[in-house]
């Protein structure tokens, strides 16, 4: 991971999930919004697990690129059986794919066999991929101090958000917001990951006073004096804030988009509905007024005061 490719690839699956987690889940609850209940994966229609097949494949690739691939001498171990310190980071980077494998298997697995509690066993998986995910990239074996540990650290406030509505879930599945926030949590991750990977090892990006440096096997972002330093990691931040918000705005775009794209589609479909019901409603309210006036002709009242003046019942489309 500790590469342009490194960042970029995994960046770029974690966003496609994130963006498919966000686009079923508004689309699911603008069609059903009182029924609504989160999933923690969606399945495609030609090929059910689809999206758990990806992140398998997607997991497999990575570990074997940390490994066996990457390596000079394709495995990562010395010649007397140790890991080396500068593979700390492939097997750091390997265990974060290995569990997100695990969650994708078990997920497949438990659908297969429906045991009562495989929706929440499916987000307890999840949230251990993330948990570990935190737990790795917090301990990270790389420079903390540098600009590289900047990118690091804010990264760690996308994947706490991801853990906590990954557990949420288990007991708020029908909060669309809840399901809301970790598909945009996730998206973000996705994006993070390709902005480290081109600022941090592209050296026409790399910021002013500092410098790309090769150190134990992999290339590390240093600068010539602290004062870079400080501006560099004031350049990650508003980086970090800027990203955020342009993803912010691009899911609430999304999300007026597809709430009006399919809430109207669901108006057309309950306009029949409404109708029928103000039909039956007319009958009962002319049932309810003929017994009115006939009563009113008993005691001497008017029946057309009584007709206009009675209001319509309120009429809910819902139901």
């Amino acid at each position: 991971m500790g590469t342009l490719v490194g960042h970029v690839a995994p960046g770029f699956g974690f966003f496609i999930i994130g963006l498919w987690h966000l686009i079923n889940n508004i689309k699911l609850h603008a069609l059903h919004p009182n029924s609504y209940i989160s999933s923690p994966w969606f399945p495609t229609s030609r090929i059910k697990y689809l999206e758990l097949y990806l992140i398998m494949v997607g997991c497999s690739i990575s570990i074997s690129m940390e490994l066996f691939i990457g390596p000079d001498r394709h495995q990562p171990l010395d010649p007397d059986g140790t890991i080396p310190s500068n593979h700390l980071y492939n097997f750091e980077h390997s265990n974060i794919s290995l569990t997100l494998f695990i969650y994708a298997f078990f997920s497949i697995v438990l659908d297969k066999l429906t045991p009562p509690a495989r929706y929440e066993l499916t987000y307890l998986l999840g949230a251990v991929a993330f948990g570990q995910q935190l737990l790795l990239f917090h301990f990270h074996s790389a420079d903390h101090m540098g600009v590289e540990g900047q990118y690091h650290w804010l990264l760690q406030i996308a994947i706490f958000t991801s853990l906590v509505t990954t557990l949420l879930g288990i007991n708020y599945p029908k909060s669309f917001l809840n399901s809301y926030v970790r598909s945009f949590s996730i998206m973000f991750q996705g994006v993070w990951f390709m902005v480290m990977g081109f600022m941090l090892w592209i050296p026409g990006l790399i910021p002013k006073g500092c410098f790309v440096n090769l150190e134990e096997g992999h290339k590390v972002v240093r600068c010539h004096v602290e004062e870079a330093l400080e501006r560099a990691k004031s350049l990650v931040n508003i980086q970090f804030s800027w990203y955020l918000v342009g993803v912010t705005i691009f899911s609430v775009t999304l999300y007026l988009v597809m709430i009006k794209l399919y809430h109207n589609e669901k108006v057309e479909y309950q306009s029949l509905t409404k109708f029928e019901l103000q039909d039956e409603e007319n009958e009962d309210d002319d049932v309810e007024a003929q017994t009115k006036s006939n009563k009113d002709s008993k005691i001497g009242k008017p029946k057309s005061f009584l007709q206009i003046g009675k209001p319509f019942a309120p009429m809910d489309i819902e139901r």
